[in-house]
């Protein structure tokens, strides 16, 4: 078992939120902006930040093979300090047991949807590369592979599957950081940052 977290009190004056261990998860649907979060935790921290579609994506949208996949992904973990962040179910048998914080990014869907459409926006429009050389293309806006279909699709399971994820005794010993909308995160951002020097 972890030794009690610290909590922070919220310059809001919301209810306090636990300060984040040294093994982190960052989680959510698509659109939560997991990758925002995990990679400004790890600048305050001064921890490694590993990205689960750069390890997953190569060049042309290719997906790794599950067997390099996962061996990738102990190799990011191998430290002792790091923050990842994405929803592959396949590595999660790795990944949780070794994390000692989750930080769930729980917003509601038109939030969800707003941020899609603007991160989207700018990744076509802006050309933006992505992980191994990767470009979104614009019509992949109009098919069933959507990012907007999929969010639409897996919102709601989600929701459920990380509340049943967390409830269940295995993973008693991780830390639950329930992020319900985009200004409690980042108060809570703040406020890890604030501290961060007594974390490490």
């Amino acid at each position: 078992m972890c030794p009690a977290p610290a909590w922070c009190t919220m310059a809001d004056g919301s209810e306090a939120l636990p300060l984040p261990g040294r093994r982190i998860l960052v989680v959510g649907t698509s659109g939560s902006g997991k990758t925002t979060t995990a990679r400004r935790l790890a600048h305050a921290l001064g921890y490694v930040h590993v990205e689960l579609d750069a390890l997953h994506w190569g060049p042309g949208w290719t997906p790794a093979p599950d067997d390099v996949f996962r061996d990738r992904v102990r190799e990011a973990i191998c430290g002792p300090c790091w923050v990842v962040d994405g929803n592959y179910s396949l590595v999660r048998d790795i990944l949780w047991p070794a994390a000692d914080t989750v930080v769930w990014l729980d917003y509601p869907l038109p939030v969800i949807l707003g941020r899609l459409l603007r991160r989207t926006a700018r990744r076509v429009f802006l050309r933006e590369r992505l992980w191994n050389g990767n470009r979104e293309p614009l019509w992949r806006l109009f098919t069933a592979d959507s990012i907007i279909v999929w969010a639409l699709k897996t919102y709601r399971r989600r929701r459920r599957e990380y509340a049943e994820l967390l409830a269940r005794p295995e993973n008693r010993h991780l830390r639950a950081i329930h992020l319900r909308s985009p200004a409690q995160a980042e108060t809570w951002l703040r406020a890890v940052a604030a501290t961060a020097g007594r974390l490490r």
